[in-house]
């Protein structure tokens, strides 16, 4: 059974939000009960792994966090000599990680490794996934990872990337943000966390516009970007090499 979080449910001093044990233990219900559409994202995330997966290749699942993309990705992947390479540099997620993807039964091997992404060496890739990862990453660190992903793909691979983003002025961004802060409380979220948990999070997660994440694929060289999902400031997209 799932644990409710209840993290930032009583006053505390505040310190940056890090995917520690005590985060672990209850991340289904936080990302279920704060990012809309979740359940989608990932299940979808699966099916155009499915269709885009080339034999003889890797898929890179990178921050992996609890393991939920790269078992929809290995319940949907029916090509040869694939293997899944699945990266996260919490280690309380990557155990955990390796303990859910044990009770499940797959003819796919999943290499679970504690790293940190921007030393991943991505080769014979054919799907590469940073769900809700790029985020967490300095921002001065992206474009190289992204130029490196980009390298490792083999032609027709794909990036599928999710993130939440900013609203392209200050007017739209502060709207997304209401609507954002509405599905949480619609979800039992109480005023004191959404604050206590905004404060935790903004040092560590450091969202861009939309518009920058489209104009970055097309100058790395993605033939094309297509967003596919989008709710409020979260979205995810879709690059082909």
């Amino acid at each position: 059974m799932t644990s409710k979080d209840s993290i930032y449910a009583n006053k505390q001093p505040i310190e940056d939000f890090s995917f520690d044990a005590r985060v672990v233990e209850v991340f289904p219900d936080m990302i279920q009960r704060s990012v809309p559409g979740y359940t989608t994202i990932v299940s979808t995330m699966g099916k155009l792994a499915g269709q885009y997966a080339q034999n003889n290749s890797n898929i890179y699942d990178l921050g992996c966090s609890l393991g939920a993309v790269t078992l929809t990705m290995r319940r949907n992947i029916n090509k040869e000599n694939c293997q899944i390479i699945a990266l996260d540099n919490s280690e309380p997620m990557i155990e955990r990680c390796k303990l859910h993807l044990e009770g499940f039964r797959s003819d796919i091997p999943v290499d679970v490794r504690l790293g940190d992404i921007t030393q991943c060496k991505i080769e014979n890739a054919s799907v590469v996934v940073l769900n809700f990862t790029l985020q967490f990453i300095p921002k001065e660190k992206r474009q190289a990872l992204l130029e490196q992903i980009f390298q490792g793909l083999k032609p027709g691979g794909i990036l599928l990337l999710s993130e939440k983003f900013r609203g392209e002025n200050e007017q739209a961004n502060e709207l997304l943000i209401d609507l954002h802060h509405d599905f949480k409380r619609a979800n039992g979220y109480s005023e004191l966390e959404i604050s206590q948990k905004r404060t935790a999070i903004e040092n560590v997660m450091q969202p861009e516009t939309l518009s920058s994440h489209l104009t970055r694929m097309q100058n790395i060289g993605f033939s094309q970007t297509q967003v596919w999902y989008q709710c409020f400031n979260f979205c995810s997209l879709i690059a082909i090499k």
